[in-house]
Protein backbone atom coordinates (compact mmCIF):
# COMPACT_ATOMS: atom_id res chain seq x y z
CA UNK A 1 0.00 0.00 0.00
CA UNK A 2 1.58 3.77 -1.08
CA UNK A 3 1.00 6.71 1.06
CA UNK A 4 -1.66 8.11 -0.71
CA UNK A 5 -3.67 5.08 -0.17
CA UNK A 6 -2.73 5.13 3.62
CA UNK A 7 -3.71 8.70 3.62
CA UNK A 8 -7.24 7.45 2.17
CA UNK A 9 -7.21 4.88 4.72
CA UNK A 10 -6.84 7.03 7.67
CA UNK A 11 -9.35 9.59 5.82
CA UNK A 12 -11.90 6.37 5.81
CA UNK A 13 -11.54 5.67 9.47
CA UNK A 14 -12.14 9.58 9.82
CA UNK A 15 -9.15 11.48 9.83
CA UNK A 16 -9.58 14.84 8.21
CA UNK A 17 -6.41 15.84 7.89
CA UNK A 18 -5.43 12.90 5.80
CA UNK A 19 -8.00 14.05 3.52
CA UNK A 20 -6.95 17.68 3.51
CA UNK A 21 -3.47 16.52 2.55
CA UNK A 22 -4.71 14.64 -0.51
CA UNK A 23 -6.66 18.02 -1.47
CA UNK A 24 -3.35 20.04 -1.20
CA UNK A 25 -1.22 17.01 -3.32
CA UNK A 26 -3.73 17.08 -6.21
CA UNK A 27 -6.07 19.50 -6.21
CA UNK A 28 -3.62 21.90 -8.96
CA UNK A 29 -2.85 19.26 -10.80
CA UNK A 30 -6.75 18.02 -11.25
CA UNK A 31 -7.48 21.41 -12.13
CA UNK A 32 -4.77 21.38 -15.06
CA UNK A 33 -6.06 18.36 -16.09
CA UNK A 34 -9.59 19.23 -16.26
CA UNK A 35 -8.84 22.50 -17.35
CA UNK A 36 -7.41 20.50 -20.82
CA UNK A 37 -11.19 19.55 -21.37
CA UNK A 38 -12.94 22.79 -20.56
CA UNK A 39 -10.46 25.45 -21.42
CA UNK A 40 -11.88 27.73 -18.55
CA UNK A 41 -9.79 27.54 -15.49
CA UNK A 42 -12.80 28.80 -13.14
CA UNK A 43 -14.54 25.82 -14.63
CA UNK A 44 -11.65 23.47 -13.93
CA UNK A 45 -11.52 24.80 -10.61
CA UNK A 46 -15.38 24.05 -9.66
CA UNK A 47 -15.33 20.58 -11.00
CA UNK A 48 -12.06 19.16 -9.29
CA UNK A 49 -13.85 20.69 -6.13
CA UNK A 50 -16.88 18.81 -7.10
CA UNK A 51 -14.19 16.00 -7.31
CA UNK A 52 -13.57 16.21 -4.06
CA UNK A 53 -17.06 16.37 -2.53
CA UNK A 54 -17.92 13.09 -4.44
CA UNK A 55 -14.97 11.66 -2.33
CA UNK A 56 -16.03 13.29 0.99
CA UNK A 57 -19.64 11.76 0.16
CA UNK A 58 -18.73 8.48 -1.71
CA UNK A 59 -15.48 7.57 0.27
CA UNK A 60 -15.57 3.81 0.54
CA UNK A 61 -16.38 4.09 -3.40
CA UNK A 62 -12.16 3.79 -3.89
CA UNK A 63 -11.10 0.63 -5.43
CA UNK A 64 -7.60 0.05 -3.75
CA UNK A 65 -6.00 -1.71 -6.45
CA UNK A 66 -5.56 1.76 -8.53
CA UNK A 67 -4.10 4.59 -7.78
CA UNK A 68 -5.47 7.37 -5.75
CA UNK A 69 -4.00 9.37 -8.63
CA UNK A 70 -5.63 7.18 -11.00
CA UNK A 71 -8.86 7.52 -9.56
CA UNK A 72 -8.77 11.54 -9.14
CA UNK A 73 -8.00 11.62 -12.77
CA UNK A 74 -10.95 9.75 -14.22
CA UNK A 75 -13.74 11.15 -11.79
CA UNK A 76 -12.53 14.66 -12.81
CA UNK A 77 -12.66 13.62 -17.01
CA UNK A 78 -15.95 12.61 -16.12
CA UNK A 79 -16.81 15.61 -14.27
CA UNK A 80 -15.53 17.55 -17.28
CA UNK A 81 -17.44 15.60 -19.56
CA UNK A 82 -20.80 15.75 -18.31
CA UNK A 83 -19.91 19.38 -18.01
CA UNK A 84 -19.25 19.63 -21.54
CA UNK A 85 -22.19 17.60 -22.58
CA UNK A 86 -24.34 19.82 -20.30
CA UNK A 87 -22.72 23.44 -22.11
CA UNK A 88 -23.49 20.93 -25.90
CA UNK A 89 -19.56 21.48 -26.50
CA UNK A 90 -18.85 17.37 -26.97
CA UNK A 91 -18.55 17.17 -30.65
CA UNK A 92 -14.78 17.70 -31.20
CA UNK A 93 -14.34 14.98 -27.67
CA UNK A 94 -16.86 12.68 -28.92
CA UNK A 95 -13.80 11.55 -31.76
CA UNK A 96 -11.06 11.15 -29.09
CA UNK A 97 -12.97 9.46 -26.36
CA UNK A 98 -16.39 7.06 -25.49
CA UNK A 99 3.83 18.58 -3.61
CA UNK A 100 7.69 18.23 -2.83
CA UNK A 101 9.48 20.43 -0.20
CA UNK A 102 12.04 23.41 -1.10
CA UNK A 103 15.12 24.67 0.83
CA UNK A 104 14.01 27.83 -0.03
CA UNK A 105 12.32 30.56 -1.64
CA UNK A 106 14.31 30.91 -4.65
CA UNK A 107 14.00 27.13 -5.28
CA UNK A 108 10.07 27.45 -5.44
CA UNK A 109 10.10 30.71 -7.77
CA UNK A 110 12.37 28.53 -10.63
CA UNK A 111 10.11 25.50 -10.07
CA UNK A 112 6.87 26.91 -10.39
CA UNK A 113 8.18 28.93 -13.41
CA UNK A 114 9.34 26.25 -14.94
CA UNK A 115 5.80 24.40 -14.59
CA UNK A 116 4.36 27.37 -16.24
CA UNK A 117 6.41 27.28 -19.30
CA UNK A 118 6.07 23.93 -19.53
CA UNK A 119 2.52 23.93 -19.18
CA UNK A 120 1.99 26.75 -22.08
CA UNK A 121 4.30 24.73 -24.00
CA UNK A 122 2.20 21.26 -23.97
CA UNK A 123 -1.21 23.69 -24.37
CA UNK A 124 -0.26 24.46 -27.69
CA UNK A 125 -0.23 20.64 -29.12
CA UNK A 126 -3.51 18.85 -29.73
CA UNK A 127 -5.83 18.48 -26.72
CA UNK A 128 -5.11 14.86 -27.14
CA UNK A 129 -1.94 15.11 -26.90
CA UNK A 130 -1.54 17.19 -24.43
CA UNK A 131 -3.65 15.49 -22.06
CA UNK A 132 -1.31 12.25 -22.32
CA UNK A 133 1.49 14.00 -22.22
CA UNK A 134 0.89 15.65 -19.44
CA UNK A 135 -0.39 12.29 -17.59
CA UNK A 136 3.17 10.82 -18.57
CA UNK A 137 5.33 13.25 -18.07
CA UNK A 138 4.13 16.29 -15.54
CA UNK A 139 2.13 13.28 -13.67
CA UNK A 140 4.52 10.73 -14.63
CA UNK A 141 1.57 8.13 -14.74
CA UNK A 142 2.42 4.76 -16.29
CA UNK A 143 0.59 3.77 -19.32
CA UNK A 144 -2.18 1.52 -18.30
CA UNK A 145 -3.04 4.02 -15.85
CA UNK A 146 -3.26 6.60 -18.42
CA UNK A 147 -5.19 4.27 -21.05
CA UNK A 148 -8.13 3.84 -17.92
CA UNK A 149 -8.25 7.77 -17.31
CA UNK A 150 -8.52 8.71 -21.15
CA UNK A 151 -10.53 5.60 -21.75
CA UNK A 152 -7.96 4.27 -24.79
CA UNK A 153 -6.11 1.74 -25.83
CA UNK A 154 -2.03 1.16 -24.93
CA UNK A 155 -1.41 1.58 -28.96
CA UNK A 156 -3.42 5.14 -29.29
CA UNK A 157 -1.77 5.94 -25.77
CA UNK A 158 1.80 4.94 -27.04
CA UNK A 159 0.77 6.68 -30.73
CA UNK A 160 -0.21 10.20 -29.17
CA UNK A 161 2.81 10.27 -26.54
CA UNK A 162 5.02 9.81 -29.19
CA UNK A 163 3.63 12.42 -31.59
CA UNK A 164 2.94 14.81 -28.48
CA UNK A 165 6.71 14.76 -27.33
CA UNK A 166 7.96 15.08 -30.90
CA UNK A 167 5.68 18.14 -31.89
CA UNK A 168 6.65 19.40 -27.92
CA UNK A 169 9.80 19.12 -28.99
CA UNK A 170 9.54 21.01 -32.59
CA UNK A 171 7.71 24.17 -30.41
CA UNK A 172 10.75 23.81 -27.82
CA UNK A 173 13.37 24.10 -30.74
CA UNK A 174 11.24 26.67 -32.76
CA UNK A 175 11.20 29.31 -29.76
CA UNK A 176 14.25 28.82 -28.91
CA UNK A 177 15.92 29.84 -32.59
CA UNK A 178 13.16 32.95 -32.52
CA UNK A 179 15.04 33.82 -29.12
CA UNK A 180 18.08 33.56 -30.61
CA UNK A 181 17.89 35.52 -33.32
Amino acid sequence: MNNDQKLYMEFISGNQKSFEMIIDKYMEKLVYFINSFVNNIDTAEDLAQDVFVYILINKKQYDFKYSLKTYLFTIGKCRAFNYIKKEKKLTVLEENICTDDYDNIEDIVFQNERHTKLRKTINKLKPSQSRVVFLADIEELPYKDICQILDMSMPQVKSLLHRGRKKLKEIILKEANSYHE
